[in-house]
């Protein structure tokens, strides 16, 4: 019999079935399943060291065990085992006896050719001996095979694996051992105890959503895991975050919506990624061929069992069972319980611990829902629709409205709509109750009497729409709510309505930086209820004016209506006004040079008022200034503290997404960037996968991290951000903490042009939208300046005159449009705070070293301004501090603010300023502990090359050289040559700025 193996292993065909050709993930890194990898090159490990050991891998069809495996047999290789790698086939009834193992031994007998034989006759006489049934205790542990003939060719695969890890331990790997043969699974059992002291791995992989209960594979797996050696690997789904990392591997142009979209649907299961993919989805249809692939599983059950799955899918991915007896046309219960059974039994619907059904993955549903006919799915939706209406527990308004659509009950399904879209809002849900709200506005015009049916008209519902999408976060969603609004009143809509849809798009538009449009709408709404008497209407629509008129410094006009607003609000003991006048106010009159602790009593004040009279948006407007006073009077742990405390009220409200929640959050990001607790700051950044568009500058914010820390992930995650930048002109704080991460990027990077035209930009767009209040560009431009100037020194280093006069041109620029910005801020809003006065002394010690001046006072004064709290800040300032005290002479001096900057930047993982730190004191001959140490030029050069260094850095030509070391040129050349070769430079320029950093360019 062996050599019957033998001789099938020579002639077999090589081709086998395959799944025809899709894009796939094998020539890609493995994306997550370090853990798993991990357990099965610890097997690996031991078949090395001459111990056998086995581990049986469990998964989902499609979870990615070919792919782990594909890694395994690479990494294995790379570590010196031969593999071996067999396929099990479904071929239904129509079995191939042994056919994993013909494909893992092919090409060893193809090897060996004519000695194949040989090698599997070896010991096969053993079997026959008198003690061949005793094969030592790993195999009683097993049911022995029945000695049919088959023991003599077990024992001559095993003496043939064993002899082939004698010379080379080996990894043996099985795929799809849910397919095997009974003679495979036999053999299998039988090698798995043979080869227990053999330096040999076996890896054996099987789908476990296949294995239904009479499967013949599980008692052999309950066998198998009890024999030592053996153990089982479960493989879950991937999470979220590693199918977004895959997916973005395989289509890096995907768009977000199309990740999301694919991270979503695909529930960790990577064979599912690929072809929702590949099909290019981010909509409703699913991709034939997966649909094939899902649904195949299904049509292997009974009509009652497949009947169940329609009722379940049509249901939700989660139904009860009342419901589903409810829905399935009527049957014995027994026939019912038996369907439900077999479902669950081949793993396509699971039982929840409180006994409700699921689909074991989200996609099985969608297959099942897309082969229904359209008459099925209408009727089955009506028949959940009335099973919900008999028992409301059953269900949620959402679920029912969404049924009653589905079953064309269009009135039924407008009237839960608003009862969902009110669930909703009770429940702190804005983006839910905006997506109801819409849902009842498309369903409007189709609906007669709607309005009746609603209790409104079109109009309030609009504005409730519009409300929902501003505690959501999507202001410019309710722009475009707001101006139906007007279009459907019309100029001769009621004039209170008319005037709440004016002022409360005045204050979208103000939140989007359209404060001249926003002017125009206030006015309007003034303009259509009159001041006397008092009403709440009036309040607000003064309220908003006052803010407008303000932003635009139309003082006396917002003086004006602040104080209408103010008594008004009183009088009518509106406590959500009245904070929220106070709050204009209050701002307006610090910035006319108010004293910062009465803003912040009034502020405090405010927001009693606000909490009280449960408005969020005022309460988090309030929250939202007593962090930015604290932050622009200098104190980032007092703004950390009211972003904390803002942050959490806006999760109670459930309103994290609104704009000044956002706002929070984008402050409590910075405030710990600058602290310098950047993994907090990284990590609030990022704590939400998805966040609406007009809060994206929370995760921009985040940049500054990346770039500090020279992170790979920077670039990418910097495109993504200038990407919407680029669509969202108006977003100033994106633009901004996008561009400072570019600037800041360019800089470390040595790209100064890249870095001033950046700040330029910057600039000008601050001076479009915000007119004289631009001091941001201050810090944008000292962050620019600083590439500039070493642009600049590189250019007198290298004796390049021309580069010299334009990058000192270039920053004398950047230094114009930073004190533009200042003297603009100064004669319009007033003096500026702690964080801008230490970026204006911070382009003023750039300015020093942009002309070619060593300024220690100038860095000191730096030091000390950053002092007030930006550590990431004080420790650069640090740094280009002891380069200027290296620079006077003053070595000594040098080391302390040198090993302070090494200090912080090791304690932030600052890697670029610890990169320059350790570049500077290697050149200025500093031993700072951590750095290594400092080599010496005579160590490197002879004393003639060291004088051609000198003089290649004053920018010589070989010709100039050799006239003032009176050597001839073509030994100067050779000097040269030699000086690159050591440094590894290729070109002059190169090797001086090499040299430099390295602390080998002579002195003196």
């Amino acid at each position: 019999m062996a050599v019957a193996l033998v001789t099938r292993l020579t002639v077999l065909s090589a081709a086998r079935a395959t799944i025809g050709a899709v894009p796939r993930w094998d020539e890609r890194p493995l994306v997550g399943r370090a853990g798993e990898l991990a357990t099965l090159l610890a097997a690996v490990d031991r078949a090395a060291a001459g111990r056998g050991s086995a581990v049986l891998v469990a998964g989902d069809a499609g979870v990615g065990k070919s792919r782990l495996l594909d890694e395994l047999a690479a990494r294995a290789a790379g570590r010196g085992l031969r593999v071996l790698a067999g396929h099990c086939v479904d071929l239904g009834e129509v079995g191939l006896p042994y056919l994993p193992f013909v494909d893992l031994l092919r090409p060893v007998a193809a090897e060996l050719g004519d000695g194949a034989a040989g090698l599997f006759a070896a010991r096969s006489a053993a079997a026959r001996e008198p003690d061949a049934a005793d094969l030592g205790s790993p195999v009683r542990v097993l049911r022995p095979p029945v000695d049919d003939g088959r023991l003599q060719l077990f024992e001559a695969v095993a003496a043939a694996l064993a002899g082939l890890a004698a010379d080379t331990p080996l990894l043996v790997v099985l795929e799809d051992l849910h397919w095997a043969d009974r003679s495979s699974r036999d053999l299998l059992r039988y090698l798995l105890a043979r080869l227990t002291d053999e330096p040999v791995a076996v890896v054996a992989s099987y789908r476990s959503d296949d294995l239904h209960r009479r499967h013949p594979l599980r008692p052999l797996l309950a066998e198998l895991v009890r024999l030592p050696g053996v153990e089982r690997l479960d493989l879950g789904p991937l999470p979220d975050a590693q199918v977004e990392q895959l997916v973005r591997g395989l289509a890096a142009g995907a768009s977000d919506r199309t990740v999301d979209d694919v991270v979503a649907r695909a529930e960790g299961n990577a064979f599912y990624a690929e072809e929702l993919l590949a099909a290019g989805l981010a909509g409703e249809t699913l991709p034939l061929g997966l649909t094939d692939v899902l649904l195949a599983r299904v049509e292997q059950l009974t009509p009652a069992a497949q009947q169940v799955l329609r009722a379940a899918a049509v249901a939700g991915r989660r139904v009860r069972h009342e419901l589903v007896a409810a829905v399935v046309p009527s049957s014995a219960d027994g026939d019912l319980d038996a369907a439900l059974a077999e479902a669950v039994h081949s793993h396509l619907l699971v039982v929840d611990p409180d006994g409700a059904y699921r689909f074991r993955h989200a996609l099985v549903r969608e297959a099942v829902l897309a082969d229904l006919l359209p008459g099925e799915r209408v009727r089955l939706h009506a028949a959940v629709a009335a099973h919900l209406a008999a028992d409301p527990s059953a269900g949620t308004a959402a679920e029912r409205a969404h049924h009653l659509r589905e079953s064309h009950d269009l009135a039924g399904a407008l009237s839960a709509s608003l009862e969902a879209a009110d669930a909703a809002r009770c429940v702190g849900a804005p983006a839910e109750q905006l997506q109801h709200l819409e849902t009842v506005l498309a369903l409007w015009p189709a609906v007669p009497g709607a309005a009746e049916a609603a209790g409104r008209g079109r109009a309030d519902v609009l504005l409730e729409a519009a409300a929902a999408a501003r505690s959501g976060g999507q202001v410019p969603r309710a722009v475009a709510l707001l101006r139906a609004v007007q279009e459907v009143l019309g100029d001769d809509g009621d004039p209170v309505t008319r005037a709440r849809a004016h002022y409360a798009l005045a204050q979208a538009l103000a939140r989007i930086e359209d404060q001249t449009s926003a002017f125009r709408e206030s006015g309007a709404a003034m303009a259509l209820v009159p001041a006397q008497p008092p009403s709440a209407v009036r309040t607000w629509a003064a309220a908003t004016h006052a803010r407008v008129c303000y932003d635009l410094d139309r003082r006396a006009e917002g003086d004006a209506a602040a104080e209408e607003a103010l008594a008004a609000a009183d009088a009518l003991g509106l406590d959500s006004a009245w904070a929220d006048v106070a709050v204009t106010l209050a701002r307006s009159q610090e910035a006319g040079g108010g004293d910062r602790a009465a803003t912040r009593a009034r502020l405090e004040e405010a927001l009693v008022r606000a909490r009280r009279s449960g408005d969020p948006d005022v309460e988090m407007r309030v929250l939202f200034n007593l962090a930015t006073v604290a932050w622009e009077g200098g104190d980032p742990r007092e703004a950390l503290r009211w972003s904390d405390t803002g942050l959490g009220r806006a999760a109670t409200l459930g309103v994290e997404w609104s704009f000044y929640a956002a706002e929070l959050r984008y402050l409590g990001v910075v405030s710990r960037y600058v602290l310098g607790d950047w993994d907090g700051s990284l990590g609030l950044a990022d704590r939400l996968a998805r966040v609406p568009e007009m809060a994206a500058h929370v995760r921009a914010a985040g940049l500054l991290v990346l770039v500090g820390r020279g992170d790979p992930a920077t670039a990418e995650r910097i495109a993504w951000a200038r990407g919407l930048v680029d669509r969202l002109d108006a977003h100033v704080l994106l633009m901004l903490s996008t561009a400072g991460a570019e600037i800041d990027l360019a800089a470390w990077s040595g790209d100064a042009g890249t870095a001033v035209e950046r700040a330029r930009a910057a600039s000008a767009t601050l001076a479009r939208l915000w007119g004289a209040n631009r001091l941001a560009v201050v810090r944008l431009a000292a962050t620019a300046l600083s590439a500039a100037a070493d642009a600049a020194a590189t250019a007198r280093l290298t004796g390049d005159a021309a580069a010299e006069r334009e990058w000192t041109a270039a920053g004398e620029s950047l230094v114009a449009l930073a004190r533009s910005a200042v003297e603009d801020h100064a004669r319009v809003v007033g003096e500026h705070g702690l964080e801008a006065a230490a970026w204006v002394a911070r382009v003023e010690a750039e300015e020093a070293r942009l002309g070619g001046r060593a300024a220690p006072a100038l860095w000191t004064a730096a030091v000390e301004a950053f002092g007030y709290g930006h550590v990431f800040e004080e420790a650069r300032s640090r740094w280009r501090l002891a380069e200027a005290l290296v620079a006077t002479g003053d070595r000594e001096a040098a080391l302390a603010p040198l090993a302070a900057a090494a200090a912080t930047a090791r304690e932030l993982g600052a890697a670029p300023l610890l990169a320059a730190v350790t570049a500077l004191a290697r050149r200025a001959r500093l031993e700072l502990p951590g750095t290594g140490r400092v080599a010496d030029p005579a160590a490197v050069f002879t004393p003639r090359e060291a004088e051609v260094l000198a003089l290649l850095a004053r920018g010589r030509t070989n010709r100039q050289i050799g006239s003032e070391l009176y050597i001839s040129e073509k030994t100067a050349s050779v000097h040269v040559s030699n000086i690159l070769a050591k440094l590894g430079a290729g070109s002059r320029t190169e090797a001086v700025a090499l040299a430099a950093s390295r602390g080998l360019l002579p002195t003196g």
